[in-house]
């Protein structure tokens, strides 16, 4: 929901309203139902809207509210608004819209930075002080919405998008090293604060930073799962704790005041979401199911699935084609959409997704997110016998791309580090309190790092593309403690999420529970030929990718003789990795 720009000065002059109208007006996807801009002295904010909570012009922002002299914009849901608004209610607070924009502001005025423990939801604000000039960003717990900031000596910017920040101009557009490393090496994910680019910075989840007149700046981070064991409970008190979290998970997403459908791909995941609904009496649910032509012999749809969960829930289901006449088009729009460099192949596919479903519903539930904290990807099982000592070893050898020794065979000198830098960021997450086993550690890095920096990033960014609000139940936080808290050998039964399995039982078929895992496929990403290949040549030898010159010539050679024989250690494409970057950089003007 929405997108949110603003500047703070710092040198003492009045901030860039016209600067922050440029980055806002990058943001018009993700708004497309209003803009507003407000600016007073050395701060000014902007925003586009996407109306889900309050459709009236009461709801618009950036929001003043002169009672308590806070003024904010606001990127998200607050699921337990109407709770919150009762609670503030009671204690003498006067509402002027039923947003839950105005709930945020007036729980700051209560709580101060305590707000956001009262907060169950997905968020990214500014706020500004009228009497103190303090300024205040936050961003939800597991980074479900984005904050992008930029900082020089005289002000600082901030946007839900980095492509907004380089609108607004005077951004270092340098490669940042250690996070070229990260993409590299750490499965293409460059963890917070850092991007790709050395002069923009992301928030990371979980933060409120304090931004004083004077420039100085403070981060709290206010919640962190610790993955250790609680209370006892028996296998069958796991799974019904899970159930019920999930159900009222579910039900905190249903929160609109426009219809919300499902992303339904057929795997247990967004079917148990279906599942849930239906359970609670939602009749002619929206569902959305997507599929591609096949190629290299794999298939490009799970129609098979996604139809059984349609016809036995009863769904209003929508069965989506594409061809791959399409497929080569989009690609350009995918990549204009992502806010960082993003490599898994099916991110084409939630853009394309997004663009279909925004012509009939304006939010959607989906089912990211649940092989991250239930233990569901194939890398997980082989960590369960490592001992705690040996699990940043075992962690890497199972999911970085490749070595950091190999990497003086890829990047050229000027590129290389004297360490290893994401070796040394796990090491240093692993090395936290908490985590009892290897697998509850490399489910925490997991599920705070690399989910929020790949799959959250990739759904945000693809369906705000098109105007289209995605939410995760998987990511409620209450569900993510809950997750966190019971041990690893339930959710490794049954092949990974056997936890979740056992919750579904009954509810959703047995032939999408037991089911072999499945993945979105675009087939014609995974297997580079005709037209892609050769979008792929002309990224890697372009003027900008020859003046850049990250990558040996050598490598690229290798790569471009066999395209589809060149794998990282999970399986994707090395040569769609190395394009993608100089796809991105060109595609942005870096």
């Amino acid at each position: 929901m929405c997108g949110l720009s603003g500047e703070v000065r710092l040198d003492g002059g009045s901030a860039d309203a016209a600067a922050v109208a440029r980055m806002t007006a990058v943001m018009e996807p993700r708004g497309p139902d209003g803009a507003g801009l407000w600016s007073a002295g050395p701060v000014a904010l902007g925003h586009r809207r996407l109306k889900i909570i309050d459709l009236s012009d009461a709801g618009a922002q950036p929001m003043v509210d002169n009672d308590i002299g806070v003024t904010g914009v606001f990127n998200g849901c607050l699921y337990n608004y109407r709770e919150l608004r009762e609670t503030l209610r009671a204690e003498g607070y006067r509402f002027f819209s039923t947003s839950d924009t105005e709930v945020l502001l007036k729980a700051y005025h209560r709580w101060g930075l305590d707000c956001v423990d009262h907060f169950k939801g997905m968020f990214a604000f500014a706020l500004v002080e009228r009497d103190s000039g303090m300024v205040v960003l936050g961003r939800d717990r597991l980074g479900i919405k984005p904050l992008y900031v930029t900082r020089d000596a005289s002000r600082i910017r901030f946007a839900s998008t980095l492509p907004a920040l380089l609108a607004g101009g005077g951004v270092d557009t340098d490669l940042d090293l250690v996070a070229l490393h990260h993409y590299m090496s750490f499965h293409s994910i460059v963890p917070p604060p850092r991007t790709i680019l050395k002069g923009v910075e992301k928030l990371p989840p979980a933060t409120v930073r304090v931004i004083r007149p004077d420039g100085r700046t403070d981060d709290r981070v206010y919640w962190r799962p610790d993955f250790t064991r609680g209370q006892r409970m028996e296998k069958e008190e796991w799974t019904t704790a899970v159930l019920e979290g999930l159900r009222t998970a579910v039900d905190r997403r249903m929160v609109a005041d426009v219809p919300v459908g499902v992303l339904l791909s057929g795997g247990l995941d967004s079917s148990f979401i279906v599942a849930l609904l239906a359970e609670a009496g939602q009749r002619g649910l929206s569902t959305f199911s997507i599929g591609f032509q096949e190629a290299g012999g794999e298939s490009g749809d799970e129609f098979v699935y996604s139809d059984l969960i349609a016809e036995r829930f009863g769904t209003d289901h929508h069965q989506i084609r594409i061809d791959d006449r399409r497929l080569l088009p989009a690609l350009t729009g995918a990549i204009g959409a992502m806010s960082e460099p993003m490599v898994s192949h099916d991110v084409v596919a939630f853009y394309l997704l997004s663009q279909e479903v925004s012509q009939h519903v304006k939010v959607v539930q989906s089912g990211q997110g649940a092989d991250e904290v239930f233990a569901g990807y194939d890398w997980y099982p082989p960590l369960a016998g490592v001992s705690r000592g040996g699990a940043v070893d075992a962690y890497a050898t199972v999911f970085f791309d490749r070595s950091y020794g190999e990497l003086a065979q890829i990047l050229r000198p000027s590129y290389l580090l004297d360490h290893d830098a994401a070796c040394e960021f796990v090491r240093e997450h692993f090395a936290m309190p908490g985590a009892t086993t290897t697998v509850d550690a490399a489910l925490r890095i997991d599920s705070t790092v690399m989910l929020v920096d790949d799959p959250v990033k990739r759904v945000d960014n693809m369906t705000m593309a098109w105007g289209l609000e995605a939410r995760t139940p998987f990511l409620d936080h209450d569900l993510v403690e809950l997750a966190a808290a019971c041990p690893p050998d339930l959710k490794l039964a049954s092949g990974g999420k056997g936890v979740l399995k056992d919750a579904a039982r009954g509810i959703v078929p047995d032939e999408v529970i037991d089911r072999t895992k499945g993945y979105f496929p675009v087939p014609a990403i995974r297997h580079l030929s005709g037209p892609y290949l050769e979008l792929v040549r002309e990224a890697l030898n372009a003027p900008a990718a020859k003046a850049r010159g990250l990558f040996r010539a050598e490598y690229l050679e290798q790569l471009m003789d066999a395209p589809s024989a060149h794998r990282t250690n999970l399986g994707a494409s090395q040569l769609w990795q190395v394009a993608l970057l100089e796809l991105w950089l060109q595609g942005h003007g870096v």
